[in-house]
């Protein structure tokens, strides 16, 4: 990883005013020489900014809140030197990290599902350690009995384990739990090997390169601090952009293999990014979709209804609703 790279993945935490020491001698040199990188970090400073102001998410408009802020400040989460790979997942980690102490004394606070904010912690031990058994990481929790099930129910089932196993344990023993499995997994060979995480593993019905199962991680972990933000009422702000990039790429190709060759043919497009033609390549493109690429993101989660997401298009307008929807029924989250 190059010089440019790790400054890009560390420039979160540089907005946020919670740059490792380590680090704080490597930054700002680099932003005075680089005109890409310094007007990434002042794009993020200016996200960090708005905190105190109004803040989006799927469910509709919630007051910014100055308390996330300071405690992402005070708390310093730690920027963990990993290939690009999984440095949206690192990054994810640590707004998590920095999150959750708000939760103090709250911990009983509706979040989603049936889920509070302990088994909504509990829930991500068990989800990232469907990456970290194959990457040769032990399973923090009893391995549930292996049955002869699909990859959901599995998910499920495993999920289900995790939260009541939890329940008998001290929130803050939860979060220890979650957090050395994550920080595990980004200390494996392949979070710092582009070249190891090359190789495909099938994770959630899905054959992938252990590199893109890292995306996936941090795509998870950022839509439930979204969710246990949301909750507490504290506007948590959306990823870099170099990775929200990176999952909104991934998530077309999911959508794209979803969607099928037969599809008909819509022209998808993310606010201020990149365009792909998704569908049939054997006929014309029947209409155009444009979405912000984070309400794309928690559409794919399963954080808008199709028909609620804000969006442009134009044309066919059926095949729009059939992209919309076949984005919509890939959430697992």
């Amino acid at each position: 990883m190059t010089e440019h790279d790790g400054v890009r993945d560390l420039l979160a935490a540089w907005a946020f005013g919670a740059l490792p020491p380590a680090e704080e001698r490597t930054v700002p040199p680099h932003l005075a020489e680089c005109e890409t990188c310094a007007a990434e970090a002042e794009r993020l400073r200016e996200t960090v900014r708005l905190l105190d102001g109004p803040a989006r998410n799927g469910t509709g408009d919630r007051p910014g809140n100055g308390v996330l802020l300071a405690a992402l400040s005070r708390r310093r989460p730690t920027a963990t030197r990993v290939a690009g790979h999984a440095a949206p997942y690192a990054a994810a980690v640590s707004a998590l990290a920095a999150l959750l102490p708000e939760a103090d004394a709250r911990w009983d606070t509706p979040v989603v599902h049936d889920w509070d904010v302990h088994a909504t912690v509990a829930h991500l031990l068990a989800a990232d350690e469907h990456l970290a058994l194959p990457l040769g990481l032990d399973a923090r929790v009893p391995l549930s009995p292996a049955e002869g099930a699909g990859w959901e129910d599995a998910w499920s089932r495993r999920t289900a384990d995790v939260i009541a196993h939890e329940r008998g344990r001290a929130p803050d023993q939860t979060v220890e739990a979650w957090s050395a499995q994550a920080h595990a997994l980004l200390g494996t060979p392949e979070a710092r090997d582009p070249g190891r995480a090359a190789r495909a593993v099938t994770l959630m019905g899905v054959r992938l390169p252990v590199a893109d199962h890292f995306l996936v991680r941090a795509f998870e972990t950022w839509i439930h601090t979204d969710d246990i933000g949301s909750a507490l009422g504290l506007a948590v702000p959306p990823p870099p952009e170099q990775h929200l990039s990176r999952l909104v790429r991934l998530a077309v190709r999911i959508l794209g293999w979803a969607l099928g060759p037969a599809a008909p043919p819509v022209l998808f497009s993310v606010t201020g990014g990149e365009e792909w033609v998704l569908g049939s390549e054997d006929e014309p493109v029947r209409a155009e979709l444009a979405l912000d690429p984070v309400d794309f993101c928690l559409l794919i989660g399963g954080r808008y209804a199709p028909d609620a997401v804000p969006r442009g298009s134009a044309g066919d307008e059926g095949a729009v609703r059939h992209v919309l929807e076949r984005a919509a029924s890939l959430a697992w989250l």
